[in-house]
C-alpha cells in the first residue's frame, strides 16, 4: 500500500481524490499548507510515496510547491492537478520534476493510471 499526500486548498477536491485513492487501496493524507515554506517539514514528517498537488492555491502555486517538494526529497514523485493547462506551465512543472500534469475535471480512471505510473520505479536504460 502506497502512502499518498494530497496538497490542495479545495475541500471538495481533496474529498474526491481521497475517495478515489482509498478505494484503490492507498493510504491517503490531506494537507493545506499555510505557507509553501512548511512543505519540506511536512514531507519529512509524513514520508509519502507520492504527492498530488493542486496548481492554484492561496499562497502557493504548483511550481512553488514542486520546488519545496524537491527540497524535501529530490526523488519523490509528484503529480499536479489544474483547471487550466498551458504548454509553458506544463513544461516548467516537468522541468521541476513533476511526473505529470492532470487537467480538471479528472476522471477516476485517469487519476489511478497517473498515480500507478508515477509510483512505478524509474526503469534503468541499458
Amino acid at each position: 500500500m502506497s502512502k499518498l499526500l494530497i496538497i490542495d486548498d479545495c475541500r471538495m477536491m481533496r474529498l474526491y481524490l481521497r475517495r478515489c485513492l482509498e478505494k484503490a487501496g492507498h493510504d491517503v493524507a490531506e494537507w493545506v499548507p499555510g505557507s509553501a515554506m512548511e512543505i519540506p517539514e511536512r514531507i519529512a514528517e509524513l514520508s509519502p510515496d507520492l504527492v498530488l498537488c493542486d496548481y492554484q492555491m492561496a499562497g502557493a502555486n504548483g511550481a512553488t510547491v514542486a520546488r519545496m517538494v524537491r527540497r524535501a526529497d529530490p526523488e519523490l514523485p509528484m503529480l499536479v492537478i489544474t483547471s487550466f493547462q498551458e504548454d509553458q506551465m506544463e513544461a516548467n512543472l516537468l522541468r521541476l520534476g513533476v511526473r505529470r500534469v492532470l487537467g480538471k475535471p479528472i476522471r477516476h480512471e485517469d487519476l489511478l493510471q497517473a498515480v500507478q505510473e508515477a509510483l512505478r520505479p524509474a526503469q534503468l536504460e541499458a
